[in-house]
């Protein structure tokens, strides 16, 4: 939705930001108009970028106290209208297996303990089995939900919240349990490698907004306000072509010039099969889109989703919308969950 109808009073804006985000190039006349925003050329420098950042902003448009950003536009009514696309009731979990197994973009493994085993308890009496499950949710390998907490950009987090609200303990404010209650909405995905003609977007490639666009107009839907967008990029199709890679260096994802689309759209809740940032960004903030998206916005992160079934489903039934549902653990004061979304066709 446009900037101009955005409610309530904006609480004080971020300092100034110091660094200097330095683009590969300038940004086309398309990318300036589906912005509709201060001009923001491919080298932004420090009063650019927050220009970009206030235009994207939803601090105070729900009150000084919001801690839920855009999950405040997943109204009831608009849960009940996601509840009647389920036709058939086909179920498609969207998380990747869980990683105990080290490599180059699993730095921090899961870790998985049989505390009681079928293979040693005695047959001649009742027994049970159980385990151990430990995982940092953050990084490149786990399927997680970032809370509004996750990101500091020059001291704060979403709504004006000092970054000193994230204590040792945890947080005490924009935590992952505001989503406690489950996050049900229309889902959306938007299948670029399709649209390109290719299996998979090699490391590195960076969305632009007009694909967005492309992408709506080849599959025949529209994100509107309230939606979970899911941004497919193919990346675990080329893992299995290629194994892996270091993530962390080279990932597909959205340029930071989708950010004011995102914000344009009312979307609710974004996720994708990478980290949504396409990495490298070009410069500073290294993944704008966290930024603008989590700090700014109050816009929730799914990071590392496995969407290529899902994908694929979309494309049989020739349908990219169904019923999606998330829901975090309840953490006091996490920055993350672990999470297995549920598309329901």
């Amino acid at each position: 939705m446009p900037c101009s109808n955005r409610r309530g009073p904006r609480t004080k804006p971020i300092g100034s930001p110091s660094a200097v985000f330095d683009g590969s190039r300038r940004a086309t006349s398309v990318e300036r108009r589906y912005s509709r925003r201060p001009t923001v050329p491919g080298t932004v420098d420090a009063d650019a970028f927050r220009a970009l950042f206030e235009s994207c902003s939803n601090w105070g448009r729900w009150g000084a106290d919001d801690e839920r950003g855009t999950l405040n536009l997943i109204t009831p009514e608009r849960t009940a209208r996601a509840a009647a696309l389920v036709r058939t009731g086909e179920t498609i979990g969207c998380a990747r297996p869980l990683n105990t197994v080290a490599d180059v973009e699993n730095a921090r493994p899961a870790v998985h303990l049989m505390l009681r085993a079928g293979d040693v308890a005695d047959p001649a009496v009742m027994s049970s089995t159980s385990d151990y499950v430990a995982l940092a949710p953050h990084g490149f390998a786990h399927s997680h939900l970032d809370a509004l907490c996750h990101f500091v950009w020059r001291g704060q987090i979403y709504n004006g919240r000092p970054a000193g609200t994230v204590l040792s303990t945890g947080a005490t404010a924009n935590a992952v349990t505001i989503g406690e209650h489950g996050i049900v909405t229309r889902g959306v995905l938007l299948d670029v490698p399709r649209l390109r003609g290719v299996q998979w977007l090699e490391p590195g490639t960076a969305i632009e907004p007009s694909e967005l666009d492309a992408a709506e107009a080849a599959q025949r839907t529209r994100v509107g306000e309230g939606d979970a967008l899911l941004v497919f990029t193919g990346r675990d199709r080329r893992r299995a072509a290629h194994g892996p890679w270091n993530a962390s260096e080279r990932l597909a994802g959205l340029r930071y010039t989708c950010a004011p689309w995102l914000h344009d759209r009312g979307v609710a809740l974004l996720g994708c099969d990478g980290v949504s940032d396409a990495l490298p960004s070009g410069g500073e903030p290294r993944q704008p889109i966290h930024v603008l998206c989590l700090v700014a916005m109050g816009l929730q992160l799914l990071d590392n989703l496995d969407l290529a079934r899902l994908a694929a489903s979309c494309a049989e039934r020739a349908r990219w919308e169904f019923l999606f549902a998330v829901a975090p653990l309840r953490i006091a004061g996490g920055t993350a969950s672990p999470v297995n979304p549920i598309a329901v066709f």
